[in-house]
């Protein structure tokens, strides 16, 4: 097995991501024919200089866009301007500040909603229970498709995640078949939303079908896979970092309980400390000097947003988590045109989150000290469940 796939380094990477920062900050993996980066400003330059750095073609092999009639894989993700910048046009209005805003008080009734089944049982499985339902069901409301179906939303969302690491030599045997399923599913919801449109993403995209923006159905169905995936691995993965980073600092916990104002500045810093990303990748458009090494065009590049978050010549003291850092100027929802569009929400659904947790949730703690399953995928970084205890109210 590749090491970067090992249970241990998904759930710790950065002892490797330092030791690669000092010895070879930019270096090419012969065994995966990729080159990467790891200090934050070649990460920040690799994700925001999109003329020597192209999104195009920087998916990774038996990525979900490429399988099974998908025609035009992510659209969002992997695309240039000036395309990007059309298609970014027209699914930014739903991530407005003032149209996320308005969804706080749908996204807090949720909270509760979820809270209220375990509050008098003494325990949670933060993951199963909250940290994945919740994100779901609000990008599913969003999409305009049945939050019911949120088991086959997981699945699916795991399989596109993991079927990267087949750039490390991993599996993606079952990642083909969740593809076809994922659009299956979504050509269903399509063709009801053409007999019928609704007040959602889906129908607006298709209204846009035969606009200015000229979207095909493949389109239409890499906006929805992208949106259902993108817009609950990474709040989920945000929520469980938060809640295991804060266990495992219990000084920090308390300081946030005595100062709840700290919230907004405490999730900038787990993004920092625990990217819910990890890694991006770009496609070299031309011989491009980085580091005093000269990467080829044509080249596939992986930017390790994990390692440049910890560098030390960015942020002092990189190693410490201090939820009172500032300035805290890290890139965990990426740089430039691809910055996260959906960074607002995530924040958003987080805070709410992280503030129910701490209120409804008294004396939490590990069930155990045994090591947690990592979420599957090195380009994700989280926990894929959390058995926790608190004491009961009620």
């Amino acid at each position: 097995m590749i090491p970067f796939l090992t249970p241990e380094i998904l759930r710790n990477p950065y002892p490797i991501y330092e030791m690669m920062r000092a010895s070879q900050p930019v270096m090419y993996m012969e065994p995966m024919q990729f080159w990467s980066v790891f200090r934050f400003d070649h990460v920040r330059t690799v994700l925001s200089d999109s003329a020597r750095f192209s999104s195009a073609g920087g998916r990774p092999p038996a990525s979900a866009g490429a399988a099974a009639g998908q025609r035009d894989g992510f659209s969002l993700i992997t695309t240039d301007p000036p395309r990007h910048t059309q298609l970014r046009s027209l699914v930014n209005q739903a991530f407005t500040p003032k149209a996320v805003a308005a969804l706080e008080p749908r996204i807090a009734e949720l909270t509760h909603e979820l809270l209220d089944r375990v509050a008098d049982s003494g325990e949670i499985d933060l993951i199963g229970d909250f940290a994945y339902p919740l994100p779901v069901i609000v990008i599913a409301e969003l999409l305009g498709i049945p939050s019911g179906d949120r088991d086959r939303f997981k699945h699916w969302s795991d399989e596109v995640v993991a079927s990267a690491d087949t750039i490390l030599g991993g599996s993606a045997s079952g990642s083909l078949q969740a593809h076809r399923e994922m659009n299956e599913y979504f050509s269903g919801i399509i063709a009801e939303r053409r007999r019928a449109p609704k007040d959602d993403l889906i129908s607006a995209l298709i209204a846009a079908e035969e606009g200015e923006f000229h979207l095909s159905e493949g389109d239409i169905l890499s906006f929805c896979a992208l949106l259902l995936v993108a817009g609950n691995e990474t709040t989920t993965n945000l929520i469980g970092n938060a809640v295991l980073t804060l266990l495992e600092h219990p000084e920090e916990l308390a300081k946030l309980r005595s100062r709840p104002e700290l919230l907004p500045s405490a999730i900038e810093e787990v993004l920092r400390f625990r990217s819910p990303v990890q890694a991006m990748f770009r496609t070299a458009s031309e011989d491009v000097d980085i580091g005093g090494q000269v990467i080829p065009a044509g080249s596939r590049v992986v930017a390790w947003i994990g390692s440049a978050n910890r560098d030390e010549e960015k942020f002092p003291d990189a190693a410490r988590f201090d939820i009172e850092r500032t300035p805290n100027g890290h890139i965990a929802f990426g740089h430039g045109i691809h910055f996260c569009l959906g960074a607002p929400l995530a924040r958003l659904e987080a805070k709410v989150a992280l503030a129910a947790v701490l209120e409804r949730l008294p004396e939490l703690a590990r069930v155990n000290d045994e090591p947690l399953p990592p979420a599957r995928g090195f380009i994700v970084h989280g926990v894929s469940t959390m058995p926790l205890r608190f004491r009961p109210q009620g």
